[in-house]
């Protein structure tokens, strides 16, 4: 196996829950591989590093070896290296230490519906986009 494609190998290695999620960041412009944006058709090959946006963190990865299937997290850990720089893995606790306490709902109200979920989702979302 010389070449893998993107979307496949980001969900193989488990940095996506699914080839779909994997796919759709690919497509909004949230990948790239080495200085290109990348395409969910793409192929990736050992030795090329990969940007990922997700969740307000800008994530590198070194491809080390191409897999095509889903593994096990210790496995899938081989299969790349995490070139991070660790001042952008600490961002979100410098951001977050002493800004607010917990989230509170009030009492008798209950679990949020699916739609007041995905409105929860949207606004924490938003607020964690990151520009190239």
């Amino acid at each position: 196996m010389e070449k893998v494609r993107i979307d496949k190998w980001l969900w193989s290695v488990r940095i996506f829950k699914s080839r779909t999620l994997a796919a759709d960041a690919i497509k909004s412009g949230k990948v790239r591989i080495g200085e290109t944006n990348a395409k969910p058709s793409d192929n990736v090959v050992v030795g090329q590093i990969v940007y990922v946006k997700k969740d307000g963190f800008s994530l590198e990865f070194l491809v080390k070896k191409l897999i095509d299937k889903r593994v096990s997290a210790p496995i899938a850990i081989e299969c790349y290296e995490n070139q991070t720089p660790t001042e952008e893995m600490n961002k979100y606790k410098d951001w977050y230490v002493g800004k607010q306490g917990t989230e509170v709902r009030e009492r008798g109200t209950g679990r949020p519906t699916k739609r007041e979920r995905r409105e929860i989702d949207g606004f924490k979302s938003d607020r964690f986009e990151l520009e190239w």
